[in-house]
């Protein structure tokens, strides 16, 4: 046993690097978990008034960012005074989910139990901490959501208005991608990479245009696929069903 206990010591050489933080999973998500109670608190059950909802969300955030940067304050603070316009956001997603879902028979149905709902609040929440250029932090609740619901947003995506995710298993829209207002996705349905740039070397680039761009009130329906940074999908678009578009549409 002490060999082998050597053995897995050693090899934690290969993954040490200087891009190595401590955070705190759980923390993470009591934050997720305290930002839907203060944005919904007639929906979910809290011991804590808003104030000391508002209070925990602060000190949790601060105590993470804190690990990865040492503007944790400022950036902190900036964070909570994002909170009223990313609420207004997602009351604007639910809307969009009552509206596009003709199984949605109340508010709370959607705001309680919607997988759509609960990828897009966390996405909005994980947006804007990627934003502020916070490493890890974003990628841990965008993972969280997608353990939580099966939907993928990386947080790095541009998601406009009133969004609406109808079932949602098995999306996935990559850091690049850009979907304007009004837009409804189904679920399967793929914004991805059409072809990887790599070095001299082989090694993939990192960085730059990869994903598309969705305009507004397009609807994508189940397991379509869209790939490449170039290509672009006009306002009002219909996507069918299993497509494959690696081309921008053109506008009617």
């Amino acid at each position: 046993m002490e060999k082998i206990l050597e053995t897995i010591k050693e090899n934690y050489r290969f993954i040490n690097d200087a891009d190595h933080f401590a955070i705190d999973r759980k923390i993470i998500i009591r934050i997720l978990h305290n930002i839907r109670k203060l944005f919904f608190k007639d929906h979910f059950n809290s011991d804590l008034s808003l104030e000391e909802t508002m209070e925990m969300i602060r000190e949790d955030l601060r105590s993470q960012i804190e690990i990865v940067d040492m503007n944790y304050e400022a950036i902190s603070d900036r964070f909570m005074k994002m909170l009223p316009e990313i609420q207004n956001k997602i009351y604007k997603d639910v809307m969009a989910l009552y509206n596009g879902d003709p199984s949605a028979k109340t508010f709370s149905e959607i705001i309680e139990s919607f997988p759509g709902f609960l990828a897009i609040l966390y996405y909005r929440i994980a947006h804007a901490l990627y934003l502020e250029d916070i490493p890890i932090i974003p990628r841990i609740i965008a993972e969280y959501a997608h353990e939580k619901t099966g939907i993928d947003i990386n947080p790095g995506a541009t998601i406009g208005e009133y969004f609406c995710i109808d079932h949602g298993t098995g999306i996935v829209i990559g850091e690049t991608a850009t979907i304007g207002d009004h837009v409804r996705m189904y679920h399967g349905v793929t914004l991805g990479v059409r072809k990887f740039s790599k070095d001299e070397n082989g090694a993939l680039l990192k960085g730059g245009k990869r994903h598309p761009d969705i305009g507004n009130y397009v609807t994508i329906y189940a397991n379509a696929t869209i790939l490449g940074g170039d290509t672009r999908i006009e306002d009002y678009a219909v996507v069918a069903a299993n497509s494959l578009i690696m081309e921008s549409t053109k506008e009617k």
